[in-house]
């Protein structure tokens, strides 16, 4: 069983080009399951395996790991990827995931901060004019104002940014570039980055990755994950201080002040308008807001 999860791990990796951080999780949870069938059920074979055996798993990461409904589907969606690439190659000849529903789970609206908290977060604290300084409020004008996912910030090449232009190329998931247009405020504040990186390294990053760590490395996830924290906790106090906080709010914003949703969906990266559509939410949400606290019969 365990070669077959390898190649099936091969193949998102290598031929589907799924991001590290997707491949890490269906690793982790094939094996999670893997590991169930062997010791706790005695099954050394995936021929075996049935949609019963299937569901004591799903029932056993409730119980054991107290896991909420959404990252019980994540699992149950890694399981799924596996068998479809089993029964397409021909190693099983039936499904047992086809009798597998994903638990119910309620739905959220994406956090957000208001256009005022992130205009003073921007325009009115002062982040200072050295490497550090001016570098952490490139990270956060980068992931407000073109939506990038933090993978994608991280990859970024200081070759991807063309300053005649004013756009910057982003590659996203399943390697597809997509071109951002970026506004003077943010050609300016990457020209400033350069400079100071030049100053405190004695280079600038012309072939490296545009965003340096204090070592002058390659970012972590959790190195963009602390700053953005660090600095959202200044202006907000939604539950949730993440990257993808500000990419919600670029969405957010950008619908809020009439950007058509196509345009939306194709400066975020999305596949699918259904992905891009969960921002109408936001929008609906405020209006309602906005019609209680000015109707007079509301």
């Amino acid at each position: 069983m365990l070669q077959i999860v390898e190649g099936f791990i091969d193949y998102i990796k290598k031929e589907k080009r799924f991001s590290q951080h997707t491949v890490l999780a269906y690793s982790k949870d094939l094996n999670q399951f893997l590991h169930h069938l062997t010791e706790n059920l005695q099954i050394n074979s995936i021929h075996e395996v049935d949609h019963h055996d299937i569901r004591s798993w799903i029932i056993s990461i409730l119980e054991d790991e107290k896991l909420q409904a959404t990252s019980v589907n994540c699992k149950i969606s890694s399981l799924r990827s596996f068998y479809k690439y089993m029964v397409r190659n021909e190693i099983l000849e039936k499904n047992p995931m086809a009798k597998i529903v994903s638990l119910k789970t309620k739905k959220k609206l994406p956090l957000f901060l208001e256009q005022s908290q992130i205009l003073n977060l921007l325009d009115g604290m002062a982040f200072g004019h050295d490497f550090e300084g001016v570098r952490d409020k490139l990270i956060i004008e980068l992931l407000y104002c073109t939506g990038m996912r933090r993978a994608e910030l991280i990859s970024l090449k200081a070759s991807n940014v063309n300053i005649s232009k004013q756009e910057i190329k982003v590659l996203g998931k399943r390697n597809k570039e997509r071109i951002i247009p970026l506004s003077p405020q943010t050609i300016s504040l990457i020209q400033e980055y350069y400079k100071a990186t030049s100053k405190h390294f004695g280079t600038s990053p012309i072939d490296t990755c545009l965003l340096l760590d204090d070592n002058g490395a390659m970012m972590s996830d959790g190195f963009v994950y602390r700053k953005v924290n660090k600095y959202l906790r200044l202006v907000t106090t939604i539950g949730k201080k993440s990257p993808h906080v500000l990419r919600h709010t670029f969405a957010t914003h950008m619908l809020n002040n009439g950007a058509d949703l196509n345009a939306i969906k194709e400066l975020l990266g999305h596949a699918n308008l259904s992905a891009t559509q969960v921002y109408t939410h936001n929008t609906i949400e405020k209006l309602k807001q906005i019609y209680e606290q000015a109707h007079p019969r509301a």
